[in-house]
C-alpha cells in the first residue's frame, strides 16, 4: 500500500485531516539520502589525501577534481533538478537521482585510475542534485503545520551529523582503503530505494509546467561558474586570469539570469517564490549561517589536528558534541516554534551560533598544554554551536514547506544553493585568511573566528527580518 499525494488546493489546506500515520518514515528515507549527499563531501575531504597516494602521477590539480567535481556539479544542478521534480514527480526523481547515487558510488569504489573516479564523482553529484532537493519536498507535505519544525529538526540533525562525523567515518574508512568511503554507501542506498519504493507517496498528476531552456542555461552557467571560482582560487590564484575569467562569467550569468527570469511566464526560478513569507530571509539567512558553519567547523577541526596534534579519530571524538547537541536540541525545536515563534526560535539559534566563535576567540590559548584545556575553552563553544544549528537551520529550511506544492522541490533546491554557496566560500575565506599554508596556525583560526562571527551576526540579521504566514499561493 502506498500514500498517494493530494492535489494541492484551497479546500485541501482548508479541511484539517488526520496526520499521515507514515510521515516520520518517509522523513527516515529522505533524512537517510540527505546523510549520504553530505557525507560525500566531509568524509571524502580526509580521505583525499590517501586518494593521491593511490595515484602519485597524477598533478595536485587534477587530483583536485576529485573534490570539486562533485561540489560543483551538485551546486550547479541544483535548482534545475528541483524544478523538474516539481515538474516531473518527486517521488520519481527522488528514487532516480537515488539510485543513480549508488551506481556512481559503486563506479568511484571500483575506479582503475583518476579519470574514471572524477567521471564517477561527476556522476555522483548529479545523483545527489537530483535526490537532495526532493528529500524535504517529499517529506515535508506529510507533516502538518504544527510539527514541521520538529520534522526539520531532525531532518537537520541527520544533515549536522553528517558533516562533523563524516572526517570521523572517513578516516576510519580511509584507513583500511579510500575505496569503502564510497562502497559504504551501497547498502544504504539500497535500503534507502527498498524503503522509499514501499513508502513515498505516489504522484498525482499537476498542472503542466512550461520549460525555460535559456533560463536554465543561465542558472547552470552563474551557479557552476561562481562555485568553480571560489573552489579552485585556491590552486589557479585568486588573481589569476582563469580565477577572474570564471568567476566575470558567472555575476555575468547571474545579471541576465535575473533580467530572463522576470520577462519569460514560466521562468526556471519562479520569482514569486521570494514573495512567500519568509522565504528570502531564509534563502540569504542560510547562505550566511553556511559561510559562518563551514568556517567553524574547518576551524574546530584544524585547532584540534593540527594546532594541538591530535589524531583523526581523536579530532572527530572531540567534535562529536556539536552533532550530539543538535541531535538533542532538534527534539525540541516544535516545541519552541509553538511556544516562541519562527522569528524568536530561529533569533535565538542564530545568537548561540553568533557566541560560539566569539566564546573561542576569548578562550582558546596557544602553547603544547592548550589541548588540556578542551572541556572548558572549546566544548562551550561546540554546545553553544549545536544549539544554533538546531533552532536557525529548523526554521529556515521550514520556508519550503510553506511554499506551493508545485514549487516545493524548486523552492528547495534554491535554499540547498544558498547552503552549498555559503559552505564552499566560508571554507574558502578559512583558506584564504591562511594565505596558502599547508597549515593553518592559531593566528589564522582567530581571524577565520571574527569572520564567522560577522557571519553568524548577518545570519541574526536575516532571522529578525522573518516573517511567518500561510503557505504561498497555489496558481
Amino acid at each position: 500500500m502506498k500514500i498517494t499525494e493530494v492535489a494541492p488546493s484551497h479546500s485541501a489546506t482548508a479541511t484539517a485531516v488526520a496526520p499521515d500515520p507514515r510521515r516520520w518514515a518517509v522523513l527516515a528515507v529522505a533524512s537517510a539520502a540527505q546523510f549520504l549527499a553530505v557525507l560525500d563531501v566531509s568524509a571524502v575531504n580526509v580521505a583525499f589525501p590517501v586518494i593521491g597516494e593511490e595515484f602519485p602521477t597524477a598533478s595536485a590539480a587534477g587530483l583536485s577534481w576529485v573534490l570539486n567535481a562533485y561540489t560543483v556539479v551538485l551546486a550547479a544542478l541544483l535548482v534545475p533538478a528541483g524544478r523538474l521534480a516539481d515538474a516531473a514527480g518527486r517521488r520519481r526523481s527522488f528514487l532516480l537521482g537515488l539510485a543513480l547515487f549508488g551506481l556512481a558510488s559503486v563506479g568511484c569504489g571500483l575506479a582503475p585510475g583518476l579519470g574514471w573516479l572524477v567521471v564517477a564523482r561527476t556522476v555522483q553529484g548529479i545523483g545527489a542534485a537530483v535526490l537532495v532537493p526532493t528529500s524535504l519536498s517529499l517529506a515535508l507535505p506529510a507533516f502538518p503545520a504544527g510539527e514541521r519544525a520538529t520534522a526539520v529538526g531532525a531532518w537537520t540533525a541527520i544533515s549536522a551529523l553528517a558533516a562533523s562525523g563524516g572526517p570521523v567515518l572517513g578516516g576510519l574508512l580511509a584507513a583500511s582503503d579510500w575505496r569503502w568511503v564510497f562502497l559504504v554507501n551501497v547498502p544504504v542506498v539500497l535500503a534507502a530505494l527498498a524503503a522509499g519504493v514501499r513508502l513515498l507517496p505516489s504522484p498525482v498528476p499537476g498542472p503542466r509546467q512550461g520549460r525555460d531552456p535559456l533560463g536554465t542555461v543561465f542558472v547552470l552557467v552563474a551557479v557552476g561558474a561562481l562555485t568553480t571560482a571560489v573552489v579552485e582560487a585556491g590552486d589557479w590564484g585568486r588573481a589569476s586570469p582563469a580565477t577572474l575569467g570564471t568567476l566575470a562569467a558567472g555575476l555575468l550569468a547571474t545579471v541576465l539570469c535575473v533580467r530572463h527570469v522576470r520577462r519569460v511566464p514560466e521562468p526556471v526560478v519562479d520569482p514569486r517564490l521570494f514573495r512567500t513569507p519568509g522565504f528570502t530571509a531564509a534563502a540569504l539567512g542560510l547562505f550566511v549561517y553556511f559561510l559562518a558553519y563551514a568556517a567553524m567547523l574547518l576551524a574546530a577541526s584544524t585547532l584540534c589536528s593540527d594546532v594541538w596534534g591530535w589524531s583523526v579519530r581523536r579530532t572527530g571524538l572531540a567534535l562529536a558534541p556539536w552533532p550530539g547537541t543538535v541531535l538533542v536540541v532538534s527534539l525540541l525545536s516544535g516545541r519552541l516554534v509553538a511556544a516562541l515563534g519562527e522569528r524568536a526560535t530561529a533569533s535565538l539559534g542564530a545568537l548561540c551560533f553568533t557566541a560560539a566563535p566569539l566564546w573561542w576567540l576569548a578562550a582558546v590559548a596557544a602553547g603544547p598544554a592548550a589541548g588540556a584545556h578542551y572541556a572548558s575553552a572549546v566544548l562551550p563553544g561546540l554546545v553553544l554551536a549545536g544549539v544554533g544549528t538546531a533552532l536557525c537551520q529548523s526554521v529556515m529550511f521550514a520556508a519550503a514547506g510553506r511554499l506551493p506544492e508545485r514549487r516545493m522541490s524548486l523552492g528547495s533546491g534554491v535554499l540547498m544553493v544558498s547552503r552549498q554557496a555559503g559552505t564552499a566560500l566560508g571554507t574558502a575565506v578559512l583558506v584564504g585568511l591562511g594565505g596558502g599554508a599547508h597549515r593553518l596556525g592559531l593566528g589564522t583560526l582567530r581571524a577565520g573566528w571574527v569572520f564567522a562571527a560577522v557571519a553568524a551576526a548577518l545570519a541574526l540579521a536575516a532571522a529578525l527580518t522573518f516573517r511567518g504566514g500561510d503557505r504561498g499561493e497555489r496558481d
